[in-house]
């Protein structure tokens, strides 16, 4: 199969969830964008309810599809026969939905630039370091999602522990700035707050955590066994 060919095969197996969540999100923010003041909010609440969507929404976005890969082949058996190994049909199928949910994350934060609403929420970071605010949660979250899909062989259990984990963070957001570790670890440290001069070490925390739970999931997907015991959906 050519290569155009191989993408193409991913993008069609990744589903129509996958690919239409990010516009839709994307969709919601621009509207809200265009119509928030006129619904009544103050400036200052949508302004919020914008960045919470780039910070919140893209990363469950993205979390929930890469925690849903696994499973998708119906011969996977043959799959592990071919000369391209299962672990390269994941990774195009992980680039597929995570980068497209990426581009439509940029699209959504050009918007909210060029419309002035990045700058109205008070110490929203700005240039390319802004960006962090909704890529280092949605990199940790892909890569957690990847990794359980892929230790719990079922995507149900997956998609509902980044949905619990996702969850939980915005209920213990207050709990976690209390002590170092679990600040440091916040996925919304923008919108629900951090202490000064922890934000940055917070993004690139995740980041740097986001590549060791890719790590880890690695040679499990390398594991034939593993993945003809797996959900076959």
């Amino acid at each position: 199969m050519r290569p155009l060919g191989l993408w193409s095969h991913e993008i069609r197996r990744a589903g129509p969830t996958a690919l239409l969540a990010p516009p839709v999100l994307v969709l919601l923010i621009a509207l809200l964008a265009g119509f928030g003041t006129r619904l009544g909010s103050r400036e200052g609440n949508t302004a919020w309810f914008l960045m919470t969507a780039m910070e919140t929404g893209v990363p469950l976005v993205a979390g929930l599809a890469a925690a849903s890969l696994v499973g998708r082949d119906r011969a996977v058996e043959l799959q592990l026969t071919l000369p391209t190994g299962y672990r390269s049909t994941l990774l195009r199928r992980l680039v597929v939905t995570v980068g497209w949910t990426a581009l439509c994350a940029l699209a959504a934060s050009a918007l909210l630039i060029a419309t002035g609403w990045w700058e109205v929420l008070p110490g929203a970071p700005g240039g390319l370091t802004g960006q962090l605010t909704w890529l280092s949660p949605t990199l940790w979250l892909a890569a957690l999602g990847l990794l359980a899909a892929v230790a719990l062989r079922n995507t149900a259990a997956a998609t509902s522990l980044i949905a619990f984990l996702w969850v939980l963070e915005q209920v213990l957001s207050s709990a976690m700035q209390e002590s170092t570790a679990p600040r440091l670890l916040h996925l919304f440290a923008t919108t629900r707050g951090t202490a000064p001069g922890d934000w940055l070490p917070n993004r690139l925390t995740l980041l740097a955590t986001a590549l060791l739970l890719a790590a880890a999931a690695w040679p499990l997907l390398g594991n034939a066994e593993r993945i003809l015991g797996g959900e076959t959906e």
